[in-house]
């Protein structure tokens, strides 16, 4: 990976932390400890944004409230 790829994938995940709590961005970093990745943010309009993250296999997906917990079973589906 080029120094100007990790730049434009620090930017992008920037922009997909923009907005989200601090509690979430601690459960956030915890998770990619255990190789966890921010895959995107749903943003439905006049609500809280809603970050979605998979595991390193893409088998499983959660989403971190805003408190900061964990929802594995969030009442949507992730198209494939």
């Amino acid at each position: 990976m080029s120094a100007r790829e990790r730049r434009q994938g620090d930017a992008v995940g920037a922009q997909l932390r923009k907005g989200l709590t601090s509690q979430q961005l601690a459960t956030l970093e915890t998770m990619q400890q255990f190789g966890w990745v921010l895959q995107f943010v749903r943003r439905p309009l006049f609500q809280p944004p809603i970050p979605v993250v998979f595991d390193r296999k893409r088998e499983r997906y959660a989403v971190v409230e805003a408190d900061g917990t964990i929802n594995e079973n969030p009442g949507f589906r992730i198209r494939s």
